[in-house]
């Protein structure tokens, strides 16, 4: 199948820092059947890229010893035709800049931002390397979505920066959801999370990954040495359930999903 078309403001790739990469290799190939290709130390400081089915799906990287009190984590990256200009923006509309625009050599221009209400965001400003390949396929990512301590701020602040054309899919005081495009074609969501998330857990962004069976997936990774947070719980986009991988780096597994349908049910997840 042909690549996912990718917009400004859309997500557009994931990566994994994990203090453990054999482990990580390990466990997301066998969970999602990946295949992985190191990249050249010098160059790219050794940056591990995951395919599936020959298509890029996600990277993979190594905490350096600096950040060895920092816990594994995913993030995700929204596409920039102009990283510099989109860093001015986040300090304009109230965001942080964590790691400047910086080049990776014949690939792209990178950056790592703090949005509005505290959630790590990345940037990708594409060459070469254009952004995952596979999305919304068994074993790739499906769906991303901002859980925000202060939803409003953060509709805001991804229209302002990233020039969301946003859709309020629900507006009630048990549900508030708005998305990035509307129905089939939506890319990515934000849900009001202030009603659950603890007052020590700051905004953040979560990454789901489509599988064929979840509780299927979810015994292969218990297995392999992944813990359960949440779930798995039943809804109309699937079944959905929230794991954590053998560093403690969290994700989540949607089953029975369609492209931009899983904008749905994980609030308190």
């Amino acid at each position: 199948m042909p690549s996912p078309e990718i917009t400004p403001g859309a997500p557009c790739w994931i990566d994994l820092m994990t203090s453990d990469t054999e482990k990580a290799r390990h466990f997301y190939g066998e969970l999602f059947g990946w295949e992985f290709e190191a990249g050249d130390q010098e160059k790219y400081g050794g940056y591990i890229t995951a395919r599936k089915n020959g298509k890029t799906v996600a990277g993979i990287m190594q905490k350096e010893a600096d950040q060895a009190g920092m816990p594994d984590v995913w993030a995700t990256y929204l596409r920039s035709d102009d990283a510099a200009a989109t860093a001015s923006a986040v300090s304009t509309h109230g965001g942080q800049v964590y790691v400047e625009p910086m080049d990776v050599p014949e690939q792209g221009h990178m950056a790592f931002f703090g949005d509005a209400t505290g959630a790590a965001i990345g940037v990708w400003q594409p060459r070469e390397m254009k952004g995952y390949e596979l999305v919304a396929e068994t074993g790739a990512a499906a769906w991303h979505e901002l859980h925000a301590k202060d939803y409003d701020a953060a509709v805001k602040f991804y229209q302002d920066v990233f020039g969301w054309d946003t859709d309020v899919m629900s507006d009630t005081p048990e549900f508030r959801y708005t998305t990035l495009g509307a129905g089939d074609s939506a890319k990515a969501g934000i849900m009001d999370a202030s009603a659950y998330l603890p007052e020590e857990v700051p905004s953040t962004w979560q990454i789901y990954f489509a599988v064929d069976d979840a509780d299927a997936s979810i015994d292969k990774a218990v297995g392999l040495g992944a813990s359960v947070i949440d779930g798995p719980d039943d809804s109309s986009f699937g079944r959905l359930a929230t794991l954590a991988d053998p560093t403690g780096a969290m994700f989540k597994i949607v089953a029975d999903n369609a492209p931009g349908s899983t904008e749905s049910q994980s609030a308190g997840a």
